[in-house]
């Protein structure tokens, strides 16, 4: 409950009532989770598997190979994770990937300047695409060509599926966007690779002996990637266009200092709103002290934006925009639950925060900076949260800007 009545949230559109339980039975085969406690433990516990991201079908179609990692359990996926932790530690962006993120960064930042307007999501998306590339190995094909097929599979996610016939349509348009990927991305990646080899994801699957689950690895890393970043990206530059005051301390402060910001935004409003667990046996859970027995073959459904509220973790006005916040349990990061939690913990959480801060770090340095029209709120079924677009910001050419600054130094010499 909100002791000041303020709320922040800018994605409000599926906001439930505040007072709702953290435990609720939404029928004999359904549980909703609301509270961080119950949520930890369905994320670290054994005995439930993924089933979010389409992993039913993602199952489907791996039976008789490898699951994608984002789909695997038990020993796999932990021998997996663990493998491929060099590539998302903290450390590791730090030192590898940061002057790729200031690069690709200050370039985006001088073709806005010379225009002096640009579409934001479309910004976040071009750095986005440039530094999963990178760290996939996806760069032996055209980045603008790579990210309208990246954002494809992301594509019409709103449509009703409504009969047969207009869900094997889909399926139809699915595959086709699947064999566009493949042919004209992976493909000459695995090539290349082959014959030389990188320090990527790809590369390490290669020495893993995986063939053609490659390509269901390279869209779970890829879309992730690119998605969750863009919307990051949009999200916390409209906070910081609205509230003069916290932009100033997104950049007096350090890059350490500017992610703090942006995890208490994170946690605000979290990109994927809904993380679902399917129980493969009975368990019990422990709701504040009451045994609640969970069936096999549950499906218990994690409502993110109400964990990341819980005031148990998140304090008093859980609502409140409050980089100064206090998380209560210190065993949780400053985001709560917004990259997970657990052994399917995002891996990627590192890269998008660093990518999202050296990126506004340089947008709002930009001379006359200015949202010129906010961004439209739509739902992605996917990740059940909110997506973005339309988002418009200007500033000073880099023409006009040049121009005065020759005037001003005219100035000082005629004095």
């Amino acid at each position: 409950m909100e002791l000041d009545g303020r709320d922040d949230r800018k994605t409000s559109f599926n906001n439930g009532a505040y007072d709702q339980p953290a435990f609720e039975r939404i029928s004999s085969k359904e549980i909703r989770i609301r509270g961080v406690d119950l949520a930890r433990q369905i994320l670290r516990g054994n005995g439930l598997r993924q089933a979010g991201f389409m992993a039913d079908l993602a199952n489907r179609f791996t039976r008789s190979s490898r699951a994608p990692v984002l789909f695997q359990e038990g020993e796999a996926h932990r021998k997996q994770r663990s493998a491929t932790a060099r590539f998302f530690a903290p450390k590791v962006v730090a030192v590898r990937y940061r002057q790729l993120m200031a690069e690709q960064s200050a370039r985006i930042m001088r073709d806005f300047r010379s225009i002096g307007r640009a579409d934001l999501d479309s910004m976040g998306m071009e750095l986005s695409v440039a530094v999963t590339a990178e760290i996939v190995g996806l760069n032996d094909s055209g980045l603008p060509g790579l990210a309208n097929r990246l954002n494809s599979f992301l594509a019409d996610q709103q449509q009703p599926r409504v009969g047969k016939l207009a869900a094997s349509l889909r399926m139809v348009v699915a595959l086709c966007r699947m064999l566009r990927f493949f042919f004209c991305d992976v493909m000459p990646a695995i090539r290349s690779h082959r014959i030389e080899g990188r320090e990527d994801i790809i590369s390490h699957l290669i020495d893993q002996g995986y063939t053609r689950e490659i390509l269901t690895e390279c869209i779970t890393y890829g879309v992730a990637g690119v998605a969750a970043t863009r919307e990051l990206i949009v999200l916390a530059a409209w906070h910081l266009f609205d509230r003069p005051e916290l932009r100033k301390r997104f950049l007096d402060s350090d890059e350490v200092g500017r992610i703090v910001v942006l995890e208490e935004i994170l946690r605000l409003e979290p990109v994927v709103g809904t993380l679902y667990r399917r129980a493969e046996r009975d368990i019990v859970l422990n709701d504040n002290g009451r045994p609640e027995d969970v069936s096999a073959g549950t499906l218990l459904a994690i409502d993110v934006r109400a964990v990341n509220a819980d005031s148990a973790a998140a304090g008093v006005c859980p609502h409140r925009l409050d980089p100064d916040r206090q998380i209560q349990d210190h065993r949780l990061p400053r985001s709560l639950m917004s990259f997970g939690d657990g052994t399917h913990r995002c891996p990627g959480a590192a890269i998008a925060l660093q990518e999202t801060a050296i990126f506004l770090n340089q947008l709002f340095r930009v001379p006359g900076i200015r949202l010129a029209r906010a961004p439209t709120i739509s739902s992605n079924s996917i990740v059940e949260s909110y997506e973005l677009r339309g988002a418009v910001v200007t500033c000073f050419r880099a023409s006009r800007v040049q121009t005065r600054v020759r005037a001003r130094r005219s100035i000082v010499y005629d004095q």
